[in-house]
């Protein structure tokens, strides 16, 4: 597939949230690059594609958070998260583009909705079943779109913890599923060279990005920033559903 330049400016944004999202604010934000992506080259190929360069964003992420994070957290949701890649995995074979895009549309509606209607303050009780659970969708949510982050931050939010442990433990969960997807996308064949090289070409971005997010975290209105995301998210989200839609 020959990429145009809209393809590499909309990459470069994308990429950039995310980087900010994931080194500064525990990757909720994130979710709107595999949609974004997918408006250009269809939610399988742009999983393909931002897979590396999340394994980049992860390494550097860990490398400026490790140590503080919940370790007791990390052995609860990781189990489940496990199973959840796995499901994916089994499911995968049955997900055409058009299913895909549709999934991938519906969850960014709900994820956008969530978020602009306050849903993070929902009084939710934290207890280990729920975190299994949630462990469990943000692994097969992750395996579809790189979108675990919401399940995780579903379960983690109300548990109120410092911002240091909350930021850490997402990064260090986000970090480990990601290894454990490597083994399932070689399998099913979405590492290819040319994904890798498409990637590599944006791996400065992703530097860039996680850099931001580190530095910019403390001062960055992060109210605002996650209200245009989510906006944004929204109108992905439908464009994706829409055009899925008229396919099936």
């Amino acid at each position: 597939m020959e990429l145009g330049t809209e393809f590499w400016i909309v990459a470069s944004i994308s990429i950039l949230i995310a980087g900010i999202s994931k080194s500064g604010f525990a990757g909720g934000i994130g979710v709107i690059t595999v949609p974004l992506l997918a408006l250009q080259v269809g939610p399988i190929r742009a999983v393909a594609i931002m897979f590396p360069l999340l394994m980049v964003m992860d390494a550097l992420s860990v490398r400026a958070w490790i140590g503080k994070q919940h370790n007791g957290l990390l052995q609860l949701l990781l189990p489940g998260a496990v199973i959840g890649i796995f499901i994916g995995y089994l499911l995968f074979d049955y997900l055409n583009e058009q299913i895909l895009s549709v999934i991938l549309g519906l969850f960014s509606i709900g994820f956008a909705s969530w978020g602009l209607l306050k849903g993070h303050r929902l009084k939710v009780e934290p207890n280990s079943w729920l975190g299994r659970t949630c462990g469990m969708v943000a692994g097969f949510t992750s395996f579809l779109a790189h979108a675990g982050a919401p399940p995780l931050n579903f379960y983690l939010i109300p548990l109120k913890l410092p911002r240091e442990a909350f930021l850490a433990t997402s990064v260090v969960f986000a970090a480990a599923v990601n290894l454990v997807k490597l083994i399932p996308y070689t399998i099913i064949g979405q590492i290819t060279i040319d994904n890798l090289l498409i990637a590599s070409v944006l791996v400065p971005v992703a530097f860039l990005g996680v850099w931001l997010g580190l530095n910019i975290h403390h001062r960055l209105n992060e109210r605002l920033f996650n209200k245009i995301i989510l906006v944004m998210l929204m109108l992905v989200g439908c464009k994706l559903t829409f055009d899925g839609y008229l396919i099936l």
